[in-house]
């Protein structure tokens, strides 16, 4: 009778823990690749971030949206998880994952995302979505798209009054309408305090390639550039990369950065300013909209006159007073209409 019961308990625990090896398999597989935020939240509300290609690590506009939703979760406010896409193909899928699972907002972040997230919209007209850099017409979609031209007219203004050589980069990630915008601002930007200095653009076709990033870095300094603003998501790493070498090496170039301040990832040595784009700010205003109950769907542009647009508080590390005084001069003039920043490439 002993052997019998002891058989019986003994296969009671296997099962157990097969049963147990089985559940923890099915949570955490994700072949697009995942993350949470720790403990804390509320768990009554979840919200979702489906990153582009670029990734949740890119230094720029995921990184920012990422970090907004923790400080959500760390105020108290929710649950957040992200999942992140290694090609457009996972965009679907990521959304629907959260969608399933009933999670009360998901985000889908960067311009890339918006077929997918209409999609995803139509066939579940009671999921709430949000996108960041495109405009998605369903009314549970929450658009925020920015004035990313007045950012980077500013500075343009910044790079127009300190280059050396009058010869200035743009590298830009995918070449679109969005991407465009930053070069078409800061162009106007330049012209407006420098008319005799040169715009050199290169389009690498990406956001998430460094080396490609680093490689068109290279060729613009070769070619008498010594100041480069780029708009490339993590390919804009690689500009980093190749600035840091060449400072290094004793040469004096510079980079300016976006999305977020990203000196405090590259260092002042070879980041002359950034030019600010409050994703962190938009995803946890909307977030929060959700956990108060008050979100609606629709579209909201944030530009210079919504603080949704700027430039880095740390630029005084390597901008003259005077220059920061003629941003400041260029802003106001944004801000009530006496300068019109172009939008598109002239």
């Amino acid at each position: 009778m002993k052997k019998v019961y002891s058989l019986s308990l003994i296969m009671v625990l296997a099962l157990s823990v097969f049963l147990a090896a089985c559940g923890n398999k099915s949570e955490s597989t994700n072949n697009a690749g995942s993350g949470t935020s720790g403990s804390g939240g509320s768990s009554d509300v979840k919200i979702g971030m489906v990153t582009d290609v670029g990734g949740v690590n890119d230094k720029s506009f995921n990184q920012s949206a990422w970090e907004a939703l923790q400080q959500v979760q760390k105020d108290g406010g929710a649950s957040v998880k992200y999942l992140q896409s290694k090609s457009d193909q996972d965009y679907i899928p990521n959304l629907n994952q959260f969608v399933k699972d009933n999670y009360s907002l998901t985000w889908g972040i960067g311009f890339n995302l918006a077929n997918a997230i209409d999609t995803v919209a139509k066939q579940n007209p009671d999921a709430k979505l949000a996108i960041i850099d495109s405009v998605v017409d369903q009314p549970n979609v929450k658009s925020v798209t920015f004035s990313e031209n007045e950012g980077s007219f500013l500075v343009g203004v910044i790079a127009g009054k300190m280059t050396k050589t009058n010869k200035i980069g743009f590298v830009g990630g995918e070449k679109s309408p969005l991407i465009q915008r930053f070069e078409a601002g800061f162009k106007a930007g330049i012209q407006a305090v420098n008319p005799n200095a040169q715009l050199m653009v290169n389009y690498t076709g990406a956001f998430d390639k460094p080396d490609v990033g680093k490689s068109a870095a290279a060729t613009l300094y070769n070619d008498g550039v010594d100041i480069i603003f780029h708009a490339a998501g993590a390919t804009g790493t690689g500009v980093f990369n190749e600035a840091t070498a060449r400072v290094n090496a004793g040469q004096q170039v510079w980079v300016i950065g976006v999305d977020k301040d990203q000196s405090l990832e590259f260092g002042d040595k070879v980041t002359l300013t950034s030019m600010i784009k409050r994703v962190d700010t938009a995803v946890e205003k909307v977030s929060k909209e959700v956990i108060d109950g008050t979100f609606k769907g629709g579209t909201e542009t944030l530009g210079l006159k919504d603080d949704g647009v700027g430039v880095a508080e740390t630029s005084s590390k390597n901008v003259p007073a005077d220059v920061l005084k003629l941003v400041d001069e260029y802003k106001e003039k944004i801000i009530k209409g006496e300068v019109k920043v172009p939008d598109t490439v002239q």
